[in-house]
């Protein structure tokens, strides 16, 4: 390409400077000048994609159109194809169609010729273009098991095919259990190893939050949770329980010995690209055996950029301007799985700064961030909520984070702390924004120190969104339907319908969604910015729902408005919004 920039600057596509300035940084990265004259912002990669074509007489293309046979990128070793900046597209006959980012390469051309055997058809395809397609088709994922072992991509049919459930034989050891040994090794055997690998890496496949693995007395199954609904996808032969019980108990680093009470671990299981995925593991005695729930924990899908939650543009203001104080307490409630502690590490990522001492106190850690001095909690040493609240304040904190408050003395700590120059964050497990001065002060809390303390309650729910790829119009949902759930008629008037088919143009089940209709979940608000009126009410002993009456009054939108706010926006559903919400009235 050592005449592009000439013929460039002779068609009037870049001037004679601004050549210039992409050789010198061409020369300093070291890289090919159509690179630079595109990251420089000179020139669009289609414009040059074009201009080349034309020049050279062959025909561009669109390398993210094509789904290219395995079989012909095999033809090109990665090396090759990295060299000479191309990749196979297909082949005809005796000829292999390469596309590449300098047609007029005639060394690179000879090179593939007498690499492959074939006849080198040339088509051209931006620089940008073709490196994404040699990353896309070369650089195959491997995901590595905690032993070190690679787990290979195969399906439950491939795991269990002539797998003999009679060859599974426990002896029982004196206390009437299975004998430890036994399960040591059967833990170790092939079927299950593949098994519970299978089971961890279907559920990274299917973006599932949870993975439930449950015991019955004649059955067993694994159910995925998936956009905040359970759905079952294997039921592994009842004998294999011990096994697999076993097999991830190793994999957390937890007893295996001990059946009788519950157990907390973790597994890591690493990716490729540095890629790593965490798996919260919970194992609960129940009446039939152990049933063990796993939490993802992907810190690449940690969304920590508030403007993207969910949140209206008056509720994101008024949640900002509270968290921004010098000091009071902002809670966030809502049930298990609710988003809370997404919310919460957004909050902590906003007033992360250099001149802020931040700690918090969670039970787990779920993700490390940089420049929080992050504190987990050990019951069983004396380490709780309480006493590391304590620990907090004599370290010279700015905003101190607690995971839950569940008791009095946890609450009492935090009120203190907010009262003496602090922001406090914390969480609470109650139905609704208002329903949390309740319950603070049926903790023990006095109404003054509430008033005092609280800046803001925030309650949220998460929602199902409908689907992108198969989602239509729904014109079916009538104005009657939509007045009925709290909607205003100027709202019912305009609302956006959508909802997802579950189906492709062709009539075959969506891929994206698996025939739900729903992918992916978007987070409902209801922000109560505690003004005077609220602080009256609760020092005249107001119930909440006179505290939500004059919530409503000042402004705060509640989460079943937030949801009929989403739904006239067509990203979600009525259905959705009415399992999530309940009504105002």
């Amino acid at each position: 390409m050592s005449r592009l920039g000439e013929l460039l600057v002779r068609q009037n596509l870049i001037t004679l400077q601004q050549l210039q300035k992409a050789q010198e940084d061409a020369k300093k990265s070291g890289g090919r000048l159509g690179l630079s004259l595109q990251k420089l912002g000179f020139i669009g990669e289609q414009a040059l994609t074009d201009f080349l074509a034309r020049q050279y007489g062959v025909p561009a293309i669109n390398l993210a159109d094509f789904d290219i046979d395995p079989e012909v990128i095999k033809l090109i070793p990665k090396e090759v194809a990295r060299k000479h900046q191309c990749i196979p597209i297909n082949r005809a006959g005796s000829s292999l169609i390469v596309a590449m980012s300098d047609p007029s390469n005639i060394y690179g051309i000879d090179d593939l010729k007498f690499l492959t055997g074939y006849n080198i058809e040339v088509v051209v395809a931006g620089e940008q273009a073709i490196l994404d397609a040699i990353t896309r088709h070369y650089e195959v994922k491997v995901a590595v098991a905690p032993d070190g072992q690679p787990l290979k991509e195969i399906s439950y049919e491939e795991v269990m095919e002539g797998f003999d459930e009679g060859e599974i034989d426990f002896s029982m050891d004196d206390a009437g259990g299975e004998n430890i040994v036994d399960l040591e090794n059967m833990a170790l055997e092939a079927p299950v190893v593949k098994l519970c690998n299978l089971i961890l890496i279907n559920a990274i496949k299917e973006g599932a939050s949870d993975i439930h693995i449950e015991p019955y007395e004649k059955s067993y199954r694994v159910r995925y949770r998936t956009d905040g609904v359970l759905l079952e996808k294997m039921t592994p032969p009842l004998k294999l329980r011990p096994a697999i019980t076993s097999r991830l108990k190793i994999m957390s680093n937890l007893d295996i010995a001990e059946r009788r009470l519950p157990q907390d671990g973790r597994i890591k299981l690493k990716l490729g690209k540095g890629k790593e995925m965490d798996y919260r593991v919970s194992v609960l005695p129940c009446l039939f055996g152990e049933k063990i729930v796993m939490r993802l924990l992907d810190k690449s899908n940690l969304q920590l950029d508030m403007t993207k939650l969910g949140f209206e543009e008056a509720q994101l203001k008024d949640f900002l301007e509270c968290l921004h104080r010098p000091n009071g307490m902002t809670l966030v409630t809502g049930p298990t799985g609710s988003g809370k502690t997404t919310t919460l590490y957004s909050a902590l990522s906003d007033l992360n700064k250099p001149t802020e001492n931040i700690s918090t106190a969670e039970d787990p850690v779920e993700y490390n961030l940089m420049g929080i001095n992050q504190c987990q909690m050990h019951d069983d040493i004396g380490l709780n909520f309480a006493a590391a609240l304590r620990s907090f304040l004599r370290q010279d904190p700015d905003v101190i984070m607690v995971g839950e408050i569940r008791d009095f003395e946890t609450a009492e700590i935090a009120v203190k702390a907010a009262l003496t120059g602090h922001m406090v964050l914390s969480t609470l497990h109650t139905n609704d924004a208002p329903s949390t001065v309740t319950r603070l002060l049926n903790m023990g809390v006095e109404p003054f120190l509430v008033t005092a303390s609280l800046n803001c309650v925030l309650a949220q729910r998460l929602a199902r969104k409908v689907c992108k790829t198969c989602g239509a119009p729904d014109p079916g949902t009538s104005v009657d339907r939509l007045l009925a759930i709290g909607c205003t008629p100027e709202e019912a008037q305009n609302a956006k319908m959508m909802r997802g088919t579950g189906k492709t143009a062709g009539g075959t089940a969506c891929e994206t969604c698996k025939g739900s209709g729903y992918k992916g979940r978007v987070a409902l608000y209801e922000v109560m910015v505690f003004r005077e009126g609220l602080k009256e009410l609760v020092l005249q002993g107001a119930s909440a729902a006179e505290l939500k009456a004059e919530a409503i009054r000042l402004g705060m939108r509640t989460l079943r408005m937030s949801g009929i706010t989403k739904i006239c926006e067509g990203t979600t559903t009525i259905e959705e919004i009415m399992r999530v919400t309940v009504s105002d009235s």
